[in-house]
């Protein structure tokens, strides 16, 4: 059987090449004017418009099944399977941009010209989790059944920006203009503490779309909470370390515990939930060794004067009639 050879043209054009059996030679070379489109589960279909050379019967579409990647200058590949007539291991690179991420997807706009040389441009929505690999890169899991993902990692360091939001940068090159650019992609979520030596930003909790962070060194003050961890980055031999500082206060509430509630120019944003077990110093403060959702130690102790602690002072009468 005679197998189906693609690639794309600078231009997002699917071109396909048919081959011999006994020969790479190819038997003819089609440009097709189309436009590509997701299935449920992120296979990409090529809808053809008209074939610009050639003498090929044009198909209505194209459908192709393969893996997802993304290459240092952020572009998607999808590297195809065996199947039918396509040829394993073609590689597609589509050129653009991620322009928007949310909890659950990612959009990738790409440009295209038609057969009569008009541009247009359209956007792909990839469907899956975001989370974190070992190196504390953010990565985007696609969803390819509900136990099987393709990944896409992004080989740079995030920050954490206004808000306290995780924020990536990456810069692109236009090729015609020479011109750099900055793309900007902002995570909305919120930042949690569940377990030793990680610090967490949820998106989604109910997908587990959330970045799990390792981090290295943890540190909790009356007005502050300060991890420190590196990001491990394949282009460079230390890691790029970064800091996470979140402002805010302690409180004490009933039937819920010992809260932190985060603060962002003088107004709260949400609150860390930890379980902790207090005892009353010589020095008449509090101490809590922190505990997470499950009652397990954090590693952790936070030494407060009552004074300062929202709902401290009804708390202290606690402990010492105890």
């Amino acid at each position: 059987m005679n197998k189906i050879k693609y690639e794309l043209d600078p231009q997002n054009r699917l071109v396909i090449k048919k081959t011999g059996k006994k020969t790479e030679l190819a038997r003819f070379r089609q440009v097709l004017d189309g436009r590509f489109k997701l299935d449920e589960k992120n296979n990409l279909t090529y809808l053809v418009k008209t074939p610009l050379s050639g003498d090929l019967k044009k198909p209505d579409q194209i459908k192709l099944k393969g893996k997802w990647s993304l290459t240092r200058e952020h572009n998607l590949v999808f590297t195809l399977d065996k199947w039918k007539r396509q040829a394993l291991g073609d590689q597609l690179t589509l050129q653009g941009d991620i322009i928007d991420v949310n909890k659950n997807s990612l959009l990738f706009a790409l440009s295209t010209r038609t057969n009569k040389g008009d541009k247009s441009k359209y956007i792909l929505r990839l469907s899956g989790k975001w989370q974190a690999d070992e190196n504390n890169r953010l990565t985007f899991n696609i969803r390819r059944s509900q136990v099987k993902y393709d990944t896409l990692t992004f080989d740079g360091a995030w920050e954490t920006g206004r808000g306290y939001q995780v924020v990536y940068k990456y810069e692109k090159i236009q090729l015609k203009r020479k011109l750099k650019k900055i793309h900007t992609l902002i995570f909305k979520g919120r930042w949690d503490i569940t377990e030793k030596k990680k610090i967490t930003y949820v998106i989604d909790r109910n997908s587990n779309s959330l970045f799990n962070f390792r981090a290295g060194f943890a540190l909790f003050q009356d007005r502050y909470i300060k991890y420190e961890l590196g990001i491990g980055i394949s282009r460079k031999p230390e890691p790029v370390r970064r800091t996470v500082i979140l402002f805010g206060k302690w409180k004490i509430k009933k039937k819920k515990g010992l809260l932190f509630e985060i603060e962002h120019n003088k107004k709260e944003i949400y609150s860390v939930l930890f379980g902790a077990e207090a005892k009353l110093t010589d020095k008449n403060t509090l101490c809590f060794k922190l505990r997470d959702s499950l009652n397990q130690e954090l590693g952790a102790e936070l030494e407060l004067s009552y004074r300062l602690l929202e709902g401290g002072e009804a708390f202290l009468r606690f402990i010492k009639s105890k």
